[in-house]
């Protein structure tokens, strides 16, 4: 499901246009936003601090058209998409169309316009493990299929790893792996396509650490910190996994979750090192 906030019809007044009339006369623009966006925690909250708030939408329109005069209203519209998106990091997309309803051209017409999308694309991080049936062929699938998501652009892949058990050690050992991708899905959109993903290698319901066909979790999301009844990022329980560190130091040594250090992380469990083996398949 996508979430959106939008406004529609803003009237602004400004000099924007090619000819010296335009910059000296000034004419209306009328825009529209349009956002994505992940309103589980202002809906969970109803609190409009977490929201996309549409009247500062308009500010920040209005702001960046002051900030003209601009040759194009491609140019306009762009800078409007870009402020909305650095303003609202829960927004993952932003679309701006701007109308120019008294274009200096000879047509009769209502208005003439240009519609730009950017996407915001962050960096997630995810972890993959297996313990039934052809383990590394699970996870080889669940990687490619996860690569052809739409909205998902699968970026390093760390080296198969045979793990011992956790949290439930009486089963068979696990093959586990990393991934760092892109992604312009929210956390919970992002969430639901990847469990989707399970059911669709085979994945059935079990007891919690138990055996499982495909498990795919998401570590991080960029920077975000996020606690709802489905989803907590970053993943809670990630450093204390060595079957996650150690597979994810491979690919993202440098990269920092809530403060540390991954590779630094990963260290802690040099002890491990016996009971967890990069191998080429199993």
């Amino acid at each position: 499901m996508i979430d959106r906030v939008f406004v529609t019809n803003l009237c602004l007044h400004g000099r924007h246009g090619v000819f010296p009339e335009e910059a000296r006369l000034g004419q209306k623009f009328y825009l529209d936003i349009v956002c994505d966006f992940d309103s589980e925690a202002c809906i969970r909250d109803d609190d409009y601090r977490s929201a996309v708030n549409y009247a500062t939408l308009c500010e920040i329109a209005a702001s960046v058209s002051a900030g003209g005069p601009y040759k194009l209203i491609e140019t306009l519209a762009d800078r409007v998409a870009d402020a909305v998106l650095q303003r609202f990091p829960q927004v993952t997309k932003a679309v701006v169309r701007v109308r120019k309803p008294s274009a200096p051209i000879r047509f009769a017409l209502d208005d003439v316009g240009v519609e730009i999308t950017r996407a915001r694309r962050v960096e997630i991080g995810l972890s993959l493990g297996s313990n039934v049936g052809e383990k590394s062929a699970h996870i080889r699938t669940a990687i490619a299929r996860i690569d052809a998501q739409a909205g998902v652009r699968v970026t390093k892949v760390s080296r198969l790893y045979r793990t011992p058990p956790w949290g439930k050690t009486d089963q068979d050992w696990f093959v586990n792996a990393a991934v760092v991708a892109e992604t312009r899905l929210t956390p919970h959109a992002l969430l639901a396509r990847l469990k989707s993903l399970e059911l669709q290698i085979g994945r059935r319901p079990g007891v919690r650490w138990g055996p499982r066909l495909i498990d795919i979790d998401i570590l991080y999301y960029d920077d975000r910190q996020l606690r709802s009844e489905t989803l907590t990022l970053p993943h809670p329980e990630m450093f204390a996994r060595a079957f996650v560190m150690i597979p994810l130091a491979e690919i993202a040594p440098e990269r920092v979750v809530a403060g540390r250090n991954v590779n630094e992380a990963a260290e802690a469990f040099k002890g491990e090192g016996d009971e967890i083996v990069a191998i080429e398949d199993a």
